[in-house]
């Protein structure tokens, strides 16, 4: 009995570590057969997509530990055209019939003596990867400014006014890769919309074009590759301006018949245009430009707020030229200690 109790713990255990019924194990290739081979058409893992030979990405590269040093140039070519004359105001009249003096309008030309002849862009790369941008103009006693831009030239942080606008217009390049006939825009605003003011301007139209095209890709010394850059910016508006009224030296009384009829100053059509065109060549291998140049022509008619333009009425030649060292940086102003 002993003996037979044994063999059905035997028999148990054995069944227990049997093999699932319809499990398949590889049948050992004899030795010395080759490997099959493998079937054509079968799938195969993708393959990351091959750069486009015929596209380039443009992107700054300063020396390492030098910044690149741009000097931009604003030659005036001629003076600002004339402006347009405006009917003559007609006096208003009050209850009683007396005449009293319109408002003289203001002119749309910006103040010329506050427009620099030139500015100094200095690029360096930070400690982050952005690049630190510092802005350098001449001929005007606006200040040093300065901004952190992307490796690609656009804004990041920073700038102002014409000095965002020019830094962007010379130093912002394409976002992804470009071959011949891209095209991209810039972050540009020729008119500043936004110091029209509701009161003085109401806009009636509005057309921008804001373009940069890549016309060629040639081959150049030393295995270098020059993109050209052709731009076409155009910013023009229109709509109704009504001169804004001074306000009285002397507060009018409110039992005063002439102030209560008074009418308001009618609104007239004013328009303005800012138009850039330039053209660049690009280093690709370098990361640097070979040459720039361009042009702005701008033109108001009518009472334009001068606030709003950037440039003065005219044309402005524009050129573009690499200089071998940075300028210092600004001395800090001394800070005015209080009064004891």
């Amino acid at each position: 009995m002993r003996s037979l109790f044994g063999m059905v713990v035997a028999l148990s255990l054995i069944a227990c570590k049997e093999e699932p019924r319809g499990q398949l194990e590889p049948i050992p290739r004899p030795p010395g057969m080759k490997e099959a081979p493998k079937e054509e058409g079968a799938a195969q893992p993708a393959a990351a997509p091959a750069a486009d030979p015929s596209k380039v990405v443009l992107r700054w590269k300063p020396p390492a530990g030098a910044p690149l040093t741009y000097r931009l140039t604003l030659d005036r070519t001629g003076a600002a055209p004339a402006e347009v004359e405006e009917p003559e105001a007609k006096p208003a009249k009050g209850k009683k019939g007396k005449e009293k003096e319109a408002p003289k309008p203001e002119r749309a030309a910006a103040a010329t003596t506050a427009f620099p002849s030139a500015f100094t862009f200095v690029l360096e790369r930070g400690d982050s990867g952005d690049f630190r941008l510092r802005v350098i103009p001449e001929g005007s006693s606006a200040p040093e400014d300065t901004g952190t831009v992307s490796e690609r030239g656009f804004v990041l942080d920073g700038l102002q006014g014409i000095t965002r606008n020019t830094a962007s217009l010379v130093l912002e390049l394409p976002l992804a890769a470009v071959g011949p006939n891209d095209t991209w825009a810039l972050g540009t605003e020729l008119l500043m919309h936004d110091a029209l003011g509701a009161t003085a301007f109401t806009v009636g139209k509005t057309e921008r074009r804001n373009r940069v095209k890549l016309t060629a890709l040639t081959p150049g010394d030393g295995g270098e590759q020059v993109a050209t850059l052709e731009y076409d910016l155009l910013d023009q508006l229109s709509g109704k301006a009504a001169p804004r009224r001074p306000p009285p030296a002397v507060p009018a009384r409110a039992s005063d018949p002439e102030d209560e009829d008074a009418p308001a100053s009618a609104a007239s059509d004013a328009s303005a245009e800012v138009r850039i065109v330039g053209r660049g060549e690009f280093l690709v291998k370098a990361g640097k430009w070979r040459s720039w140049e361009g042009s702005i022509t701008s033109s108001t008619r009518g009472i334009f707020p001068a606030t709003a333009l950037q440039v003065p009425p005219g044309t402005v030649k524009l050129k573009l030229t690499a200089l071998e060292s940075a300028p210092p940086p600004a001395a800090p102003q001394p800070t005015a200690k209080p009064q004891q």
